[in-house]
């Protein structure tokens, strides 16, 4: 299902010889926009872009965020539909289906494997960037937010609002909400918080048929089951009363009991290791330097240490945004903006021994550790399709960019990130060794789609989703039984031969 919008809370193909036929994309633009204009019942000659458009390399490029998938020799989609309306949305997934070619949905385009914009076969993007209204309803403390919008533009509305009410979200302001929050999508007040996707209380989503629905009308099996909560708006409520102000800090300091979020950043130069500790804290400077002058002494931190901002300045603070910048700078979508990367993820759920992590400072390229506790540990793993709740002390991302465009540099960069992750096996999570949904990690299993099969998916299924896998693939086969919704790694279905449900 693709999910048009966030209600949130705020703290069957044809043959091959058709698919030949179809691979030209001056008929197949012509097939579509019959097609389009019969299911909206409108013009929408504007919003589609077929590769002989002149606007058609701007519109693909702008939101791909990693170069590593942008070369000549990457297939490009047939068309591109810059949707406006949930009627393009719905009409958009019928016409793919009926013209038997496969839909990458975009709405920021941080997809780490490109899933949302790269394809093998014949396909089409429905790119989200023109669906990006919010309606923040301070009374409420709830807003509706379209699937296009970004981090940033949320922010912004919730600013623009009211100065009392944050929003527990990642920190990058480019980074689209449909993709951000329907994979879970975590930030910096996790621990006090939970994840985006937590505050989700309603969805508008289109399903295979093209059909638009909100929590009611889908059911709670689809609602709470569906793995990425597709749709093109999300409702969420705004359960963060966020404090006049917030302390900021980037010391070697952490309190595990305190609200608060410290993230690790590591990285290797060709010499040394350069390790930085960031923190936020829901309160003030006094009340940080308390906790740390009680149980970790020698950390030495002082109230100079720390930089005491309100919520909207926090945001920025963390997007390295001189203090006093006016928060409009997160309006800024930086189309065009790639760079070449590469990234993996695992949990931790145990310390990892002084002998590991001295070894580790001789192997790492980049690290960044996200601690998890307090309110993630509280909501059961199986509440959402999201699992990695109590048990797990933090989260890795592994991460490695580079500048050339060289394949030898992205074989040098790619080996020592696959190296990395491999010298860490004994350190994090096993049977599964679980994995981050939004970094998507082609590494650890994909799914050939001619097979369709469930033991390819769940090779990769249960590391993103744990036990909660098994109840994915029913909510898939009973809403998707066509499985038009896929891609390398989405859930399967369950086969029916002779009435009996195969896996």
């Amino acid at each position: 299902m693709l999910p048009l919008a966030l209600l949130i809370l705020l703290t069957n193909l044809l043959p091959l010889s058709s698919l030949a036929a179809i691979s030209d994309s001056s008929s197949s633009y012509n097939s579509f926009l019959k097609c389009m204009q019969k299911q909206s019942q409108k013009n929408v000659s504007n919003v589609i872009y077929s590769q002989s458009n002149t606007s058609y390399t701007s519109v693909l490029r702008a939101y791909i965020r990693n170069a590593r998938l942008n070369t000549s020799s990457t297939k490009k989609p047939l068309l591109i539909v810059t949707a406006t309306s949930d009627s393009h949305v719905s009409a958009t997934v019928i016409c793919t289906k009926t013209l038997g070619m496969r839909l990458k949905t975009r709405s920021g385009g941080h997809d780490y494997a490109g899933l949302s914009y790269v394809c093998d076969v014949p396909f089409v993007i429905l790119d989200m960037f023109r669906l990006r209204s919010i309606e923040v309803d301070a009374a409420d403390q709830s807003a509706w937010v379209q699937a296009g919008a970004t981090l940033g533009e949320l922010y912004y509305s919730i600013w623009k609002s009211t100065n009392l009410l944050g929003f527990p979200d990642g920190i990058c302001p480019t980074v689209g909400t449909g993709g951000h929050i329907s994979g879970g999508g975590y930030g910096n007040m996790l621990r006090k918080h939970g994840l985006a996707s937590d505050q989700v209380v309603d969805a508008k989503i289109v399903d295979a048929k093209g059909n638009i629905l909100d929590r009611k009308s889908m059911g709670e099996d689809s609602f709470l089951g569906n793995p990425r909560r597709w749709g093109s708006e999300f409702w969420c409520r705004f359960v963060v009363q966020v404090a006049e102000r917030c302390s900021n800090n980037r010391r070697r300091s952490f309190h595990a009991n305190a609200p608060t979020t410290v993230v690790f950043y590591g990285k290797r130069s060709s010499i040394t290791v350069k390790s930085t500790i960031v923190a936020l804290y829901l309160g003030n400077a006094e009340e940080l330097v308390s906790f740390f002058e009680n149980d970790f002494p020698l950390l030495g931190l002082k109230k100079e240490n720390c930089t005491e901002l309100s919520w909207m300045g926090s945001v920025l603070w963390w997007n390295n945004v001189q203090n006093g910048t006016s928060p409009d700078v997160l309006l800024n979508r930086k189309p065009n903006s790639a760079v070449s990367g590469f990234r993996k993820s695992d949990y931790v759920q145990k310390p990892i021994p002084k002998s590991g992590l001295e070894s580790l400072w001789m192997k790492m390229i980049g690290l960044v550790f996200n601690p998890y506790g307090g309110r993630m540990s509280e909501i059961p793993a199986s509440d959402t399709p999201f699992p990695h709740r109590s048990g797990n002390l933090f989260k890795i991302q592994y991460s490695v960019s580079w500048s050339d465009s060289g394949a030898e540099a992205e074989r040098d960069c790619v080996t020592k990130i696959r190296s990395l992750f491999s010298f860490m096996t004994p350190y994090v999570s096993e049977n599964p060794r679980s994995a981050y949904l939004n970094y998507r990690d082609l590494d650890i299993g994909i799914n050939h789609f001619g097979k369709n099969s469930y033991e390819e998916g769940k090779v990769y299924g249960v590391k993103y989703f744990s036990d909660n896998f098994d109840r994915l693939v029913k909510v898939k086969t009973a809403v998707d039984p066509e499985n038009f919704f896929k891609n390398e790694q989405s859930i399967p279905i369950l086969q029916r031969v002779l009435g009996k449900i195969l896996a």
